[in-house]
């Protein structure tokens, strides 16, 4: 195989995570009397760890952001953690690349212990050695530190040729580079083909099929 070790984003990625994560995002505005008009407009809080978000697409300031995180997770702890669905094509990609003998992690900003509850709740975490995502305190909640903690535990190597980052957002993209890893960009997320190339992603893919070949090739 190409790649040996094969670092999954979760959101957009293996799993559909709108219906939750844009239910959390509008029930923790309309705390602050904010009315969404449409659900599309908050597809760019998909990705992007909340502290991120909040202020970037809101201008909460620092105060604001930690309470409108609090108020999205009073929904998400309950209920958006069962409204996600798997991406077409990702649970058999999985499957063959597990019988291939590769070495499969998550690594999300989500926080850790919605990823893995999420995870078992569509049957997948079975396929996966490592879950690491970002913890409540915002001590460990960007892409490269998530990566950080998860190579560390999986003894990875900075720079090592046989492991590839997939993930469907530039944050995945420039992840990757940090550690100088390449990288997979998926078209069924939330990115699109331009965000890809301007992240420099390694290779870009339509399906989860593809994706396989790549790195089994």
């Amino acid at each position: 195989m190409k790649y040996n070790n094969i670092l999954f984003d979760l959101d957009g990625t293996i799993t559909e995570p709108e219906k939750g994560i844009i239910n959390g995002i509008i029930y923790a505005l309309n705390k602050f009397g904010i009315e969404v008009a449409e659900r599309s407009s908050l597809h760019k809080f998909i990705g992007p760890p909340l502290r991120v978000s909040f202020p970037e697409f809101c201008g909460f300031d620092e105060e604001k952001t930690e309470q409108a995180i609090l108020y999205y997770r009073e929904y998400y702890g309950v209920n958006g953690l069962v409204e996600n669905d798997v991406m077409p094509g990702m649970e058999g990609a999985l499957k063959r690349l597990s019988n291939m003998g590769a070495r499969l992690f998550v690594a999300t900003s989500k926080p850790e212990e919605y990823a893995k509850k999420i995870l078992q709740n569509l049957n997948l975490d079975c396929y996966f050695e490592i879950i690491a995502g970002a913890s409540f305190d915002g001590s460990r909640d960007t892409k490269e530190a998530v990566m950080e903690y998860l190579m560390k535990q999986a003894n990875i190597s900075f720079g090592d040729k046989k492991t590839v980052m997939v993930g469907d957002r530039h944050f995945d993209i420039n992840g990757a580079k940090a550690f100088g890893m390449d990288s997979i960009g998926v078209l069924f997320g939330y990115g699109s083909r331009e965000e890809f190339e301007a992240a420099g992603a390694t290779y870009i893919v339509d399906t989860a099929e593809e994706m396989v070949d790549i790195i089994s090739k």
